[in-house]
């Protein structure tokens, strides 16, 4: 089982995108879990590179609760990673997205989500390496 402190740290990350219709994107980068009181400041930083449109730089966070359950910057409930891995899942009307953690490999791990809408269909598959984990 996994808690929020086995995340804590620096990690690589690579995330693979791939559209249904057959687009694809892949993003490179770091993703870093900060100590906090209540839990953790999760900062993603990388580049984001799209066949044909080129390279982006891109930054996300998310705060983690010490229970796994993951907010947006904003505050607002995203969903909570099963601390076994697993399934997931956030309704963001008219979008689901559905997440599928895979902790086998640990500290190498994964997450999927396949993302279906009226205007949405894709597979996000991100994996972490550890660099410097606390």
């Amino acid at each position: 089982m996994r808690d929020l402190t086995d995340f804590l740290g620096t990690w690589g990350l690579q995330r693979d995108i791939q559209h249904q219709g057959g687009g694809s994107a892949v993003f490179m980068g770091q993703a870093e879990w900060i100590a906090q009181d209540d839990g953790a400041l999760y900062i993603e930083r990388g580049e984001l590179q799209i066949p044909g449109q080129g390279a982006f730089q891109s930054e996300r966070q998310y705060r983690w609760g010490a229970d796994l359950r993951v907010y947006f910057s904003d505050g607002r409930y995203f969903h909570t990673v099963p601390s076994k891995g697993g399934e997931s899942a956030h309704w963001c009307d008219p979008d689901q997205y559905d997440a599928a953690y895979d902790f086998d490999t640990w500290p190498q791990w994964s997450c999927r989500w396949q993302v279906k809408g009226p205007r949405k269909d894709y597979v996000m598959i991100s994996r972490y390496q550890p660099q410097s984990v606390a």
